[in-house]
């Protein structure tokens, strides 16, 4: 993966970071975008400078399309002064925010939120950056597990990572003559700060380890390492698809 260039989306904290690390130590160049920490984000570019990678952070509200449009022109002057060309081979849609209300909770501004940053960023991102992704490239979208388990508490959260599977199928289609792959990833329970409050007492994690098969919590470093497998060129031949990263939750 020498010499590629990788877009990550709320590459600041969380999976995200570990995405970018693990893209990172295999010599990939690392774009980290970030919506409002900039100090979190400087200190994974600097990580990854350090370590003697390529990195460069970027910022962009997810929720606003007009934002997108202008991180995809910055994008375009960064990537050409940095590389000589504005191209990049890599675009993983992390970024993603989650709120736990049950049906009767969700407000409207709820509601429209989660779609906005999750649905939407995901979607104008793609068609805005579509003219800089070489062919033969990779896009590689999170989604969840809650799309396939019933997850009451999260009802409208779940019904984004729907929409994110189904992107994912549609533009694998679209794509494939392009030579670039479309997949997604669906991480089960995992220890970032995003489940925090959840997964805070040895009572909980001690619950999630029981309906796991591989009897624990999951941590960022999993769901990178099945993201930078999707990333390299020895995932040509798989697309369309949604795969479970969850240790086995609920078998």
């Amino acid at each position: 993966m020498k010499k590629r260039i990788a877009v990550v989306t709320g590459a600041s904290r969380g999976i995200g970071r570990a995405i970018a690390f693990r893209l990172a130590e295999a010599g990939t160049a690392v774009v980290v975008h970030y919506g409002t920490n900039r100090a979190a984000a400087d200190e994974v570019v600097g990580r990854i400078e350090g370590n003697g990678g390529v990195s460069f952070a970027v910022q962009a509200d997810m929720g606003s399309v007009a934002d997108i449009t202008k991180l995809c022109n910055i994008l375009k002057e960064e990537l050409a002064c940095r590389f000589g060309e504005p191209y990049f081979d890599i675009l993983v849609n992390n970024a993603g925010i989650a709120t736990r209300a049950t049906l009767e909770e969700t407000s409207e501004e709820q509601f429209d939120r989660l779609f906005s940053v999750n649905a939407k960023g995901p979607f104008f991102l793609v068609q805005r950056a579509l003219p800089l992704l070489r062919d033969n490239g990779r896009i590689i979208n999170l989604s969840s597990i809650v799309t396939r388990l019933a997850t009451p508490s999260v009802p409208a959260y779940s019904m984004t990572k729907g929409a994110i599977n189904t992107m994912t199928l549609v533009l694998a289609a679209q794509l494939g003559p392009r030579g670039i792959t479309v997949n997604a990833v669906a991480p089960g329970a995992t220890d970032t700060d995003m489940t925090a409050n959840w997964l805070s007492s040895p009572e909980s994690r001690e619950s999630v380890a029981g309906v796991t098969a591989l009897g624990r919590v999951g941590e960022p470093l999993d769901i990178a390492r099945l993201v930078a497998f999707l990333a390299s060129p020895e995932s040509g031949w798989v697309t369309g698809q949604c795969i479970e990263a969850s240790g086995g939750m609920h078998l």
